[in-house]
């Protein structure tokens, strides 16, 4: 199975995202998007494919998302994709690529619905929270 992770290793959400789908057998395409950000069209594809709108893609949390104004309602997809395209931080993490689907991977365990399901093998988080237990079943909360 071909995957592709958008990835930021200083991320648990994106580290965790990244050691669940290494669990199941996969390795990933790394696409570390702060080096190597990904284009314009490509982040409107992936935020298509998700079935997202481009907003929701968006994150707050330690960029400057709040002194860009990005909050406004009215800003258009290019408004949005400029701020992007300027500053990759904005890009939330991590977005996974898979033949089953895309999917803006918060929290980390929503990559499962982009893998194969089946032979799963005990998986917990770096904080300790268990995801797949001892009898190969996705814990959920």
């Amino acid at each position: 199975m071909d995957i592709v992770i958008y990835h930021n290793p200083a991320c648990g959400t994106s580290r965790n995202a990244l050691e669940l789908i290494r669990h199941v057998g996969i390795e990933p395409h790394i696409v570390e998007y702060l080096k190597t950000p990904p284009s314009r069209t490509m982040v409107a594809w992936l935020a298509k494919r998700a079935g997202k709108p481009l907003r929701d893609l968006l994150r707050e949390k330690g960029t400057p998302f709040s002194e860009l104004g990005l909050d406004a309602p009215g800003l258009t997809d290019e408004q949005l994709l400029d701020a992007i395209e300027a500053h990759p931080i904005l890009l939330n993490r991590p977005i996974v690529v898979s033949p089953l689907g895309v999917g803006l991977c918060r929290p980390s365990e929503a990559v499962l619905d982009l893998l194969p399901a089946e032979n799963l093998k005990p998986f917990t988080k770096e904080d300790g929270e268990v995801v797949i237990d001892a009898d190969g079943r996705r814990v959920t909360r």
